[in-house]
């Protein structure tokens, strides 16, 4: 496999794991809080684990005479990760209280 079929996977795969962050902090806005960390908790968790090893493998396979352009992919999996977080914050922090 080449280099640049890996950047394309995992460009991919880094949309899809911060978009399953997403959803599921999103899912929290539905629910009843929950005295224990749910499963939600937990695949939040993972997916925010999963999409470190992820994002050094997009950069690693990055064309870095192009940066811009390289990098464009990461947009949306980034603005996706920033919303998850700011919803847990504000799920925590001001819906629950």
């Amino acid at each position: 496999m080449d280099s640049e079929r890996i950047h394309r996977a995992s460009a991919k795969v880094a949309l899809a794991l911060s978009l399953i962050a997403l959803l599921t902090v999103l899912t929290g806005f539905f629910q009843a809080p929950e005295p224990d960390e749910g499963t939600g908790a937990h695949i939040f968790q993972l997916a925010v684990a999963a999409l470190l090893p992820t994002i050094l493998l997009f950069l690693a396979t990055t064309d870095w005479k192009q940066p811009w352009r390289s990098v464009r992919p990461l947009a949306l999996p980034l603005a996706a990760l920033v919303l998850a977080f700011g919803s847990l914050y504000y799920l925590e922090h001001h819906f629950y209280r």
